[in-house]
């Protein structure tokens, strides 16, 4: 799901040190279109796509109010935004499926919820249901929200208070109704992985326990407090037993990026709700793991407010979850870990692609990872008899219980200090304030506080977009990448602006229609996250959980600037609430599309998948004849790219490509995204008599899942046919250079860098059809390089001089080889031709989730070089 963004009339405004806005109103659709390169723009004159901005959803100031700014429509929306609550609503329940993995542990099957949900509903009137989305294989997501009933006017009145709160912070401090009257929301995630079940049931016990509880407790906790349950945040996973859902992601590694349907769903609840704290629940370590966590934590929270509610909150769910009485001697049951308390590291708050990582930026003073002690999936699913799984699953959603009633305890108990955090969290952003260093002054009843614990960074002042390069202003690398980038940024709730005149800003000239990120602004911490380059820790600490670089301003292959200060003063500006268009055909001449961008690289497969003529040309870019004016024009509209005029005739003819590949569920997923038509394989696909020739595939990706030496000979006949008979292979990582190596094909030498190093590292481009243009940077994950470079072997990109990594971790390893030094200056990624076949090697990972975006392209052009 998307943020629905209203049209309404748009603010000019002029940006001022001090933070005041001068503000002119235009009626909507005045704003002019861009000039268009390359002659008239035949797709924007007298077009609906000729302005596509809109006024920004969420008010700044009291003159923003005064001009009548609105939210816009959310999950609250789903059910009507006048209405009050309760809004029940009667669910659908899918299809009984007997093979749902959760009925061996006792526990709620899927298609068990909707009808159950629908039970409780009927209990009361304190439970309603949104359905908050669907997942990647098509499933329903139901949020359930558990208060005392409200009036239509109550809740807006709620709502009024949600929103000065995020961006009035000053006002909502000062207000006497939101200390009295605001309901705190507490959010409650669960079943994020889906071989991890029991927070789901756990979940359902509590919800029907609060809806049908008589006591004084309860209504007073419902009259202060919105509980917001996310019932399943995978019930593909759920269903199938699987820790990633339908598309072979892990959610609770796809904040920042957002790739996945379901982790857009929670994206959107956190900025609709604004849950104050939340619990994400999972399994399974024992004793009972509850963050906050070891360092390093990450340097855009504010962290002094978030430790100080997480650790007093993890030491109530501690003495709930002990209290049970579970024993290590009768049940097996350790006591409860809280990590920043008990371990040194290796279960850091770093990177913001978790759950309760990524839900500060949205106003979270405490969010917390639960892993409940008893495993029941993998080895011990197949393994254990069926009583012993569901006593085990018992004691996990007796222990997800207790840490979800405990919260509610913290959260009711502290509401109005909680609020208070919040606020000030906002307010920090908002007016730049500085960040406070965690000590034991400022974060008093924490023990432990240490140097290792403070993380902070020095935000910006502003960041910059630029939008071209016209008479001697800053360039855009890749307009198309820009526009996506600006797109993410509102869709995670950060305010961007729009340059409405030329202006210089930092000591650089930028062109009209730049886009501005004041860095003064409430979730400057996510804009920051984003867009910032990131540092390298690798001397903090030893090893890392997950990720420990990011930039998708440096990954994602738009030019991004970082003004560090200054005044903004003078720049003009108007806020926007979607990027502008950048989709053009030229009027005449023959057409140049660049394939900068994973979207140029989907409008290219879509029209060759079509019989359009394209041919190549020397840089990487495709050519168009004139003829295809008219496909051009709808590939423009539908994957918003930009078609130049040309007088290039370009080389080769390019033909559609079928790739062949073995590879993870995220890089088919980008290879599908991409367009290409893709057919899966392995080393057992291969063995069971994969037939080459009528699969009409060109080319061959292999990175994971396809060992050379364990073909039979049949299929090792079949693959070397292939490739003597010019099928083309793109290798990426360990075992596609081993895969070359196997069949004899390029000369080179594959070293393998620290296995635990990842990162955003500095490259140099070669040019050429694979990295022609290339952005600066690309992500390594196990990062390899090649040496021994034999005939023919041509460099396409090399690690940087010096230490490459921007930001991120890699040591050298045990043996003291294997760290940046040893790859500065070595080959990242290799091409040539071999004993028929064209090859790429990839030592980098640039497929790698979502985070490498900007180089996604690379492995486009890659494919289709080599078919």
């Amino acid at each position: 799901m998307g943020i629905s963004r209203p049209s309404r009339p748009v603010l000019l405004t002029t940006l001022v040190s001090a933070g005041a806005l001068v503000l002119t109103a235009l009626a909507p659709g005045s704003a002019t279109a861009d000039p268009s390169p390359g002659g008239r723009d035949i797709l924007r004159e007298g077009s609906p796509l000729s302005s596509t901005e809109r006024a920004a959803k969420a008010p700044e100031s009291a003159a923003d109010r005064a001009l009548g700014a609105a939210d816009s429509p959310g999950l609250d929306s789903g059910l009507g935004k006048d209405r009050g609550y309760p809004r029940e609503q009667k669910l659908t329940p899918p299809p009984v499926n007997p093979d749902d993995k959760s009925i061996k542990l006792g526990l709620a099957p899927y298609h068990s919820v909707a009808p159950r949900l629908n039970d409780i509903q009927g209990v009361g009137d304190r439970v309603s249901v949104e359905i908050a989305g669907r997942s990647a294989g098509g499933h329903q997501l139901y949020l359930v929200t558990v208060t005392s009933p409200e009036s239509a006017k109550e809740t807006a009145r709620q709502e009024r208070m949600r929103d000065l709160i995020e961006n009035a912070p000053g006002a909502a401090a000062k207000d006497p109704a939101v200390k009295s009257s605001y309901k705190t929301p507490v959010f409650i995630n669960n079943n994020i992985h889906g071989n991890e079940w029991e927070g789901t049931d756990a979940a359902l016990k509590l919800i029907e326990k609060l809806a049908k509880a008589k006591d004084g407790e309860t209504r007073d906790l419902l009259a202060h407090n919105r509980l917001y349950f996310n019932v399943t945040a995978n019930p593909d996973g759920r269903i199938a037993g699987t820790r990633p859902n339908a598309n072979g992601f892990d959610l609770n590694r796809d904040f920042i990026t957002a790739s996945q349907p379901e982790v857009r769903a929670m994206r959107q609840i956190a900025i609709d709700k604004q849950p104050a704290v939340m619990i994400d629940l999972h399994g399974y370590v024992n004793g009972t793991l509850i963050e906050p966590t070891t360092p390093p934590h990450g340097e855009n929270y504010e962290y002094d407010l978030f430790l100080k509610n997480t650790y007093a909150n993890a030491l109530g769910m501690e003495a709930a979850v002990n209290g049970l009485g579970y024993t290590p001697e009768k049940d097996g049951v350790e006591p409860a870990i809280i990590p920043f308390r008990d371990q040194e590291e290796g279960w850091d708050d770093w990177p913001p692609i978790f759950t309760p990582q990524y839900m500060p930026f949205h106003g979270a003073v405490a969010a917390h990872t639960i892993e409940f002690p008893m495993t029941v999936n993998n080895d011990e699913y197949d393994d254990l008899s069926v009583p012993e799984l569901r006593r085990r699953s018992a004691i996990n959603v007796d222990i997800a219980g207790a840490a979800m009633t405990a919260t509610l305890d913290y959260t009711h108990k502290h509401r109005t200090s909680v609020i208070a955090d919040q606020i000030e969290t906002f307010r920090r952003g908002a007016t730049g304030a500085a960040q406070v260093p965690v000590s034991p002054e400022t974060v008093p009843g924490v023990p432990g506080i240490g140097p290792e614990d403070v993380y902070t960074t020095d935000f910006p002042r502003a960041y910059v977009i630029p939008r071209g390069k016209e008479k001697g202003e800053r360039g855009q690398r890749s307009a198309a990448a820009a526009s996506r980038l600006v797109e993410h940024l509102l869709d995670n709730d950060v305010q961007v602006r729009r340059a409405t005149r030329d202006f210089r800003l930092g000591g650089t000239s930028y062109a009209e229609g730049s886009y501005v990120v004041d860095m003064r602004q409430p979730k400057r911490g996510l804009a920051n996250v984003m867009l910032a380059d990131g540092r390298d820790i690798s001397d903090k600490v030893s090893t890392m959980y997950d990720i420990s670089g990011w930039s998708l301003g440096r990954l994602w292959g738009a030019t991004v600037d970082q003004v560090k200060g200054g005044s903004l003063s003078g720049v003009r500006t108007r806020v926007v609430d979607t990027s502008s268009r950048v989709g053009h055909v030229a009027s005449r001449g023959d057409l140049r599309l660049r394939l900068d961008d994973a979207r140029e690289v989907s409008a290219l497969n879509w029209l060759l998948a079509r019989g359009t003529s394209v041919r190549r040309a020397d840089d990487g870019s495709v050519i168009l004849p004139s003829a295809a004016r008219g496909a051009a024009v709808v590939a423009a509209r539908k994957y918003d790219v930009a078609f130049d005029a040309t007088k290039a005739k370009g080389g080769a003819v390019v033909r559609p490509t079928r790739v062949a590949a073995a590879v993870t569920p995220g890089e088919l997923f980008a290879l599908r995204e991409m367009n290409f038509d893709v057919v899966p394989v392995s080393t057992d696909v291969l063995n069971g008599g994969f037939d080459w020739k009528k699969s009409g595939v060109g080319a061959l990706f292999v990175s994971a899942g396809l060992s050379y030496g364990e073909l039979n000979a049949g299929a090792r006949a079949g693959l070397d046919d292939f490739l003597a008979g010019g099928g083309g292979l793109v290798g990426r990582g360990a075992e596609g250079a081993a895969l070359n190596s196997d069949a004899k094909l390029l000369s080179v030498e594959a070293v393998s860098g620290n296995g635990d190093a990842n990162g955003v590292v500095r490259v140099v481009n070669s040019g050429g059809p694979v990295t022609g243009g290339a952005p600066s940077h690309s992500f390594v994950y196990a990062p390899m390089w090649f040496k021994g470079l034999g005939s023919g072997v041509r460099v396409e990109q090399s690690y940087g001089g010096g230490n490459p990594l921007l930001s991120g971790h890699w040591r050298a390893g045990e043996g003291g080889a294997g760290g940046p030094s040893d790859a500065a200056g070595q080959a990242s990624v290799v091409s040539g031709a071999a004993a028929g076949s064209r090859v790429v090697l990839f030592g980098t990972e640039p497929l790698f989730r979502d985070h490498p975006k900007g180089a996604f392209p690379q492995v486009g052009r890659a494919l289709l070089s080599v078919s």
